[in-house]
């Protein structure tokens, strides 16, 4: 993980036998480091033997076993991390290149990803791209040779930005990135989010559901408007599409775009939940009641949809699974697992709240492969 500094820094060292430093005793010198040579001399076996007990693979008699353990603990051998990984070819460490690291989203996925990768034991080595697809390349360039295996999360992802900076040499699993960019992708049922949304609102007895769509370029976006789209059953208004940018100011300027339409809509699928708070403002400001005069819908379920008034149904993404779904897929394609699909979809969840109103009966089988969530706020 970078410090603000940019420096690299570990929390955690692995279980390794190859080289250690011995701690010197207190008031005496520092001597030299000790070997597995040094323990096998001692325990009066070979350096092999020291090596399979040491990584716990192989047949040794558990009376040699419990000598070599004794005397590497008594001469207080440590793992050697750069001499394992000069041996195995592996550095136990996973590479990870983000837009950016700010705000819950990506604290839940680093949560998630950390998670898994610990209990493989195994480091992360994080950097971000700042949504600039040159820092980004630039990223990838300084974790060749560091990192066994990569995860690529950015919005310029393609499949000739793949041919460009990604050699087929290094495993990658991209991110929510569009299908066909690499082998191995793990992405958001963005659509299936969307289509679920939108009919769980016309399940609420709405019939002008208008969108608020996400910036143009971002495949998330871009899934969402296709699944409003599809899922309305007679088609799509142009003038109840908004084009937004993930932000509260586009979701106060589409209330306001919105409202001024005739006739207006009596509900709003926002494309995230930052533009449904924003649209809820405004709204409450032009004092349109929610939901009775116009229904609220949003995506992501972050903790803000919780606290709005009236509290705010959304799609909720289990983040923290994404991580670990990503690196779970990144450690099968490191050991040549063959037989994955070539994308892994993580399904968002329907959380029900008081922005709707009170969805009908039918609402409770619209949402397809998710599993609908009710609160009551």
């Amino acid at each position: 993980m970078k410090q603000p500094g940019g420096q690299e820094v570990t929390d955690r060292a692995l279980v390794a036998p190859l080289v250690a430093v011995a701690p010197p005793r207190p008031g005496t010198p520092r001597t030299r480091n000790v070997t597995i040579k040094d323990i096998a001399r001692e325990a009066e076996v070979s350096i092999a033997s020291v090596s399979r007990v040491l990584n716990n693979v192989g047949r040794v008699s558990d009376a040699t076993r419990a000598r070599i353990l004794s005397i590497a603990e008594r001469l207080r051998y440590v793992p050697h991390e750069g001499a394992r990984s000069l041996i195995s070819n592996r550095t136990a460490t996973i590479g990870m290149v983000l837009p950016d690291l700010h705000g819950e989203f990506f604290s839940e996925l680093l949560r998630g990803a950390d998670s898994a990768a610990r209990a493989l034991q195994m480091h992360l080595l994080v950097s971000t791209s700042h949504g600039d697809p040159d820092e980004a390349a630039a990223a990838i360039r300084s974790m060749r040779g560091r990192v066994d295996g990569l995860l690529l999360m950015s919005p310029h992802i393609d499949s000739n930005f793949v041919a460009r900076h990604l050699s087929g040499e290094l495993p990658v699993v991209l991110l929510n990135a569009p299908p066909g960019a690499a082998p191995h992708l793990v992405s958001i049922d963005d659509y299936v989010g969307a289509v679920t949304m939108v009919r769980h609102l016309a399940a609420a007895g709405r019939t002008r559901i208008a969108h608020i769509a996400g910036p143009v370029g971002n495949s998330d976006a871009a899934e969402r408007l296709r699944g409003y789209r599809d899922a309305l059953a007679h088609g799509a208004d142009p003038a109840l599409v908004f084009q937004g940018d993930f932000s509260v100011e586009a979701g106060r300027a589409a209330a306001l775009a919105f409202t001024a339409v005739s006739p207006r809509p009596d509900a709003i699928f926002a494309a995230n939940d930052m533009m449904a708070a924003g649209c809820m403002e405004a709204l409450s400001e032009l004092g349109v009641v929610i939901p009775d005069e116009i229904a609220i819908g949003g995506f992501d379920d972050v903790p803000l949809a919780h606290f709005l008034s009236p509290p705010l149904t959304t799609m909720r993404i289990d983040v923290a699974r994404f991580g670990r779904t990503a690196i779970d897929r990144l450690v099968a394609a490191i050991a040549g697992q063959a037989d994955m699909p070539p994308v892994e979809k993580i399904v968002p969840t329907l959380v029900i709240r008081q922005s709707c109103g009170h969805a009908s009966n039918h609402s409770r089988t619209t949402s397809l492969q998710g599993a609908e969530h009710h609160e009551h706020a």
